[in-house]
């Protein structure tokens, strides 16, 4: 299959261009106005990130480490007093890159490591990333094309599992961002940045494709899949061509979509849908769902969808990796429960089972969707505290929340959903094993 081209679309990888000639100039974007660069593949820090990259630079991000961006006005006056004010602006900047990539990458890495505003924000999570690196190096990959490598998240944590990088991103500013940040982290040696179009890379060296499709355009999230750039088709004809590859896609790509000699998998971290990846390589046409921390998994067994049952005494709501992988039915076996409704991912249960898949709720009451009985029954309870979750719903937790006025001490969960069609209100509160029958 012949390459797509690169859109030009804008991207997280991708900042405005500057005209040709345009010296390049630190700007107040965390980073440097994209600008002139060096020559793809050029070594160094060069003219963008370099002025940081100095002692006067290092300095000044020392100093702003725990700085308070509200405070930053007055900050930046009193910095311009000792440092060029371009300096100064970049260094805040980065200050604030840092802070909110702290959540990321962990405090450790992010005060050692450089971003750009896109870098930050697509740039995969650590602990996801190290997910990925540690199952190609259990398959025995000790080197891997890291095609559109971004600031380099991916490839500090394959470098971290021992598998020597090549990253490739075609934004010179991106890319020297990644350089920098395979220095600062000491893996230099490990991975090499090189700024080039990925639809030109010859990886046929390596032992793996890894693949970042953007999917951030000048309007926003971008939901086709042949709209990512590259196209999620050239990546699929990239992965092909290797012995191992892994796609990053968003977790919400149509299940139609995936190609049958993919595996699918759909990774959360605290509960969190993060991302999908397409293995190459692996074991074709699987589905699977991994929750971090704790690295569980659960993999699709081809089972028919869960048989609809009356409200139990207990109710499931699944990961939402679990959701996205289609696998509530096989986290609905493990529990011995059925569907509120054949068409809501919520499982009841007479059971409370301990379980990594799905988080457990005590239900007391069982209501037809009607405001005032609500209200009236949380007056009773005292329950000031109220969490909204809903699935099947058109009503806005918020907008409950102001027609039912909680007030009291007590604290109550309570289900929109649907009941065997019906709509309906589930309420009660955590779940805990040892947990008392509930009066009838």
């Amino acid at each position: 299959m012949a390459p797509h081209p690169v859109s030009a679309t804008p991207s997280r990888r991708a900042g405005t261009a500057a005209p040709r000639g345009t010296v390049p100039r630190l700007a107040d974007n965390g980073g440097v106005n994209d600008a002139s660069s060096p020559r793809p593949g050029s070594p160094g820090p060069g003219p963008l990130l370099g002025p940081l990259l100095g002692a006067e630079g290092q300095a000044l991000l020392a100093s702003l480490r725990d700085h308070d961006p509200a405070e930053e006005l007055a900050l930046a006056t009193r910095l311009r007093r000792d440092h060029p004010a371009e300096l100064v602006s970049a260094a805040l900047g980065q200050a604030r890159l840092r802070q909110r990539a702290a959540a990321k990458f962990g405090p450790d890495d992010a005060y050692r490591m450089y971003f750009t505003p896109n870098g930050v924000e697509q740039a995969t999570r650590a602990s996801v990333a190290a997910h990925r690196a540690g199952r190609l190096a259990a398959l025995g990959v000790r080197t891997v094309a890291d095609l559109c490598s971004g600031i380099g998240g991916d490839a500090i944590a394959l470098a971290r599992a021992g598998i020597s990088v090549l990253a490739v991103d075609r934004d010179p500013l991106t890319a020297e961002t990644a350089r920098a940040n395979a220095e600062a982290l000491g893996l230099a040696g490990l991975i090499e940045v090189r700024c080039a179009d990925v639809t030109e890379v010859d990886t046929s060296p390596y032992d793996a494709v890894f693949a970042d499709p953007a999917r951030r355009g000048g309007r926003g999230r971008i939901f086709d899949p042949e709209a990512y750039s590259p196209p999620l088709s050239w990546a699929i004809g990239a992965a092909r061509t290797a012995r191992y590859a892994a796609l990053k896609v968003a977790p919400g790509i149509p299940h139609e979509a995936v190609p049958e000699d993919a595996e699918a998998e759909w990774i959360s971290d605290h509960g969190d849908v993060k991302e999908a990846v397409l293995w190459f390589g692996t074991a074709p046409g699987a589905r699977r769902a991994t929750l971090l921390p704790s690295g569980t998994g659960l993999t699709a067994r081809g089972l028919p969808n869960p048989a609809v049952r009356k409200p139990g005494r207990f109710l499931y709501e699944p990961d939402g990796a679990v959701i996205r992988a289609h696998l509530v039915a096989e986290a609905a076996e493990e529990l011995d429960g059925g569907l509120l409704d054949e068409t809501i991912a919520y499982i009841t249960s007479d059971e409370l089972r301990p379980t990594p898949y799905a988080t457990a709720y005590e239900i007391t009451d069982e209501l037809p969707f009607n405001l005032k009985k609500l209200k009236a029954l949380l007056r009773v309870r005292e329950v000031g505290t109220l969490t909204v979750k809903k699935r099947g719903s058109a009503v806005e937790p918020e907008e409950l929340r102001r027609k039912v006025k909680p007030t009291g001490p007590n604290a109550a969960t309570v289900f929109l959903t649907r009941v065997a069609g019906a709509p309906s209100m589930l309420i009660g509160g955590p779940a805990r094993l040892g947990s008392q029958p509930r009066a009838e």
